[in-house]
């Protein structure tokens, strides 16, 4: 009987039970797809957040405008009353009747400046409202593009480890993925 060939088993075990190059190019592929999707929702949540953060700005903005526009009228106002209180005190030091619609005009200046008042304190509420929620708005956007920017760096992370075939390169950008992913999720959350 013929010597049979020799067979390295070694090589063939290895072989068999190492897995193939392709199902890790594979998952490599489909993580990063589905990373870089998530990275284009939280891009676009992130610039949501800071236009609306921007518009409420604006609007608080507008609000101290107004505010400012109820002070000086405030001012004004006061600054007749004390004309008309000045016009009383020369009337009544030269001992003659002050007019009878100069004490009405006192008071209706005095009733019109807590009018006033009221109305600009209001202007300033709504504009320290306003720009505590535009506030809020840019935390939310600085969390969003934390989470991208892990993504990010998870999806060059994948490419270079499609690139040399490494396994561990692979876990350390699913594990920056994760990371932003969770960033995401607990800011759209909060």
């Amino acid at each position: 009987m013929p010597e049979e060939p020799e067979l390295d088993t070694d090589q063939l075990q290895e072989t068999i039970h190492e897995p193939p190059a392709g199902t890790l190019l594979r998952n490599i592929a489909l993580t990063t797809a589905m990373l870089a999707a998530l990275g284009a929702v939280a891009a676009l949540r992130a610039g949501g957040t800071v236009n609306e953060a921007l518009v409420l700005k604006t609007e608080a903005g507008r609000l101290q405008a107004e505010a400012s526009d109820q002070w000086a009228y405030y001012q004004a106002k006061g600054i007749k009353a004390n004309v008309q209180e000045t016009s009383l005190a020369v009337w009544l030091a030269a001992g003659k009747a002050p007019p009878a619609n100069l004490e009405e005009s006192i008071e209706r200046y005095a009733k019109e400046e807590k009018e006033i008042e009221q109305a600009a304190r209001e202007k300033e509420r709504a504009r320290d409202d306003k720009s505590k929620e535009a506030d809020q708005l840019l935390e939310h956007h600085h969390q969003f593009a934390d989470s991208v920017a892990f993504i990010q760096v998870s999806i060059a992370l994948g490419a270079i480890a499609a690139l040399t075939r490494n396994r561990w390169m692979w876990l350390g950008s699913m594990t920056l993925g994760v990371l932003g992913a969770s960033v995401f999720v607990l800011t759209l959350v909060r």
